[in-house]
């Protein structure tokens, strides 16, 4: 195994992190915050190390192998969190490293849950860095979706494999190639989103991150109170278009850039997307009913606002919908694990593995009524590989079996069910708030233990890169020659 082009993908995605804490550093120097030397002593530590590892393993890289390529994946988003804590560990916070440790886990990993309170009191630079963290998450996961995860067949995504791209040794040259369209598309996407918050009543501050935080889902605010703060229809109405294009397909917007305008309106998986989100917004908004609201106009606005927020994954919330009714945190229960499209940087299990097993399950229903038949699978018109349901199927069953497993350890620990269970499912699914007084969208994750904390680490990590890149890596096997 090379691991030169390990250590050099590492290292500039840590030289790259270094310089991006410079920000906030200079942002708490123009406003005199003790904080500021924090950052720049992090951010030159970090850049020194990323510069590093670069120069030591400098080269043409030409070929990556599936084990490099697993590693690389893994590596990278433990290393960025291991570095992206310690400005949280330094600052004037007085965390623990497992505090800060969760906090930029949730972060780069767009989840959105949080160990800090009283967000309204914290330091600017604080607030700037958790959202960056959170930007760059989301370039991140476009990058491996469309460029890595296709090549290593992980979870069926090998349904978006580009013909011109279908070895692994091709995945450092496309990935390079991505990431430059993907960067200069999702940079004028939040500054138009920062622009319509601004103009819509937001301060310059709160503009800027929200903006961070919406294009890539990740939904952590500024405020204790999320974007309720503002209690503004207008406001919640650009954060609504906000996630919903941070969860269409990315590829889809390049293939609109490049010549066909009508990409994302002809993709079966964006028709099945707004499907789902009308369907689950009506059931939402009827839900209220049975916990004594009368649907109305404003409840219909708080439904669709917190439905898009949970099935995204972005997590921001403008009221307490567990207060609705029973029936109500079913929905948001179901909600969490569906997700957006893939190729976004939204989360969750993603509709395309639901369409899938839809065109699995109805090839065996015909094959059981017409046994003479020939039924042949296709996903987008394209003749879909007997593989890519096997490995749908394995990842829902992979997903479910962690799910149980996580939440069993943590009633474990003493937690009730429902905490357990949603504390799980918000991890894995990366959605951030979950169900219930502890974890739901009025709670806050400070008060779980420690070991608890490092576990839902792992969990957030493990559903935002899919399960297998991690799993992959505790097989004897793959460490042989």
């Amino acid at each position: 195994m090379n691991l030169r082009p390990i250590a050099l993908v590492i290292g500039i995605l840590l030289a790259t992190l270094g310089c991006t804490e410079m920000l906030p550093s200079l942002y708490e120097l123009y406003y005199l915050d003790p904080n500021w030397s924090t950052f720049a002593i992090s951010s030159l530590f970090t850049v020194f190390i990323g510069v590093s590892l670069a120069f030591a393993s400098r080269g043409e890289v030409d070929y990556l192998s599936i084990k490099e390529a697993f590693l690389i994946t893994v590596l990278s988003w433990i290393a960025l969190t291991i570095f992206g804590a310690i400005p949280f560990y330094l600052s004037t916070l007085n965390i623990s490293y497992t505090d800060a440790f969760f906090e930029t886990m949730s972060g780069i990993t767009t989840t959105g849950s949080t160990v800090l309170s009283d967000l309204d009191e914290l330091s600017e630079g604080i607030l700037l860095w958790r959202s960056l963290l959170q930007w760059l998450g989301g370039i991140g996961i476009i990058v491996m979706a469309l460029a890595v995860l296709p090549m290593l067949q992980i979870g069926g995504m090998q349904v978006f494999r580009s013909e011109s791209f279908d070895t692994a040794g091709k995945i450092l040259p496309r990935a390079a190639d991505i990431a430059g369209y993907i960067s200069l598309l999702y940079i004028i996407m939040t500054i138009l989103c920062a622009t319509a918050y601004y103009l819509a009543g937001m301060d310059f501050f709160d503009a800027i991150n929200h903006a961070l935080t919406t294009i890539s889902t990740g939904g952590l605010s500024t405020h204790d109170s999320s974007i309720g703060y503002f209690d503004d229809q207008v406001i919640e109405t650009i954060c609504i278009i906000g996630m919903i294009l941070g969860s269409l397909p990315f590829g889809l917007y390049l293939a609109a850039l490049n010549g066909n305008p009508l990409a994302l309106f002809k993709n079966s998986q964006v028709h099945w997307f707004f499907g789902a989100l009308i369907l689950f917004t009506f059931l939402a908004w009827r839900s209220q009913a049975v916990g004594g609201f009368e649907p109305g106009s404003l409840q219909l606005r708080d439904a669709a606002f917190n439905i898009v927020s949970v099935m995204t994954g972005t997590g921001y919330a403008t009221v307490d919908y567990t207060q609705w009714s029973l029936f109500s945190i079913t929905i948001f229960f179901i909600v969490m694990f569906v997700g957006g499209c893939a190729g976004s940087t939204s989360c969750g299990m993603k509709i395309f593995r639901f369409q899938v097993a839809y065109i699995a399950i109805k090839q065996r229903t015909f094959a059981m009524l017409y046994p003479n038949g020939t039924y042949i699978p296709r996903y987008e018109g394209k003749r879909m590989s007997h593989e890519v349901p096997s490995a749908v199927m394995g990842f829902f069953f992979l997903f479910l079996l962690f799910f149980i497993l996580i939440s069993f350890i943590l009633t474990l620990q003493g937690y009730d069910t429902i905490t357990a269970m949603s504390a799980t499912g918000t991890a894995m699914a990366n959605v951030g708030p979950g169900i219930g007084d502890i974890v739901g969208p009025a709670g806050n994750f400070s008060t779980l233990h420690s070991s608890t904390k490092w576990i839902l680490s792992f969990a957030m990590l493990l559903g935002r890169l899919e399960l297998f890149p991690v799993l992959v890596l505790f097989l004897p096997d793959f460490w042989r020659a």
